[in-house]
């Protein structure tokens, strides 16, 4: 990472989330944020304009549900995709069950909500199996190794990394 000079040259390579806050902190740039936000400090950086203004804080956790979870438990607001969650929609849905972008909007913007309605959701956006769903810019690792499977469906996964 030592000969990356430019803006441009940072961005043409794949780097890890570590990487990039071991070279903000030798470039003494502020190394927290996610790692796109992160990634466009380091290039104004690099490329001598001044540092994009941070991102809002995040609000604060909520304290765990109360247990037991039912279907009627209400989010409150700042709710996060907790291991409790997840066993919870585990356990109603299924194995399949994840935090896939969908569900980690529908829990973050569902103060309010039920976890029956978020079962309800997972099934509501079930309807597009089989369709790939886009994958957020900041994996982009798992955006490179789903094209490079299309590109090479007998490929291992470790030839798709070498």
């Amino acid at each position: 990472m030592d000969d990356v000079r430019t803006g441009a040259e940072l961005r043409r390579w794949y780097w890890t989330r570590a990487e990039l806050a071991a070279l903000a902190r030798r470039l003494g740039v502020p190394a927290g944020g996610g790692k796109l936000e992160l990634t466009d400090r380091l290039v104004a950086a690099l490329d001598g304009v001044p540092l994009p203004p941070p991102s809002p804080a995040r609000p604060r956790a909520a304290a765990a549900l109360p247990e037991p979870l039912t279907r009627q438990t209400v989010l409150p607001a700042g709710q996060r995709c907790t291991e409790q969650l997840r066993r919870f929609l585990r356990a109603e849905i299924g194995p399949a069950f994840r935090f896939d972008g969908a569900m980690r909007a529908f829990v973050a913007d569902g103060a309010g909500r039920t976890i029956g309605e978020l079962v309800e959701h997972w099934h509501r956006t079930r309807a597009t199996d089989g369709v790939p769903t886009e994958i957020a810019p900041q994996f982009e690792l798992n955006r490179f190794l789903r094209r490079w499977r299309a590109a090479n469906p007998d490929g291992t996964h470790a030839e798709a990394r070498g």
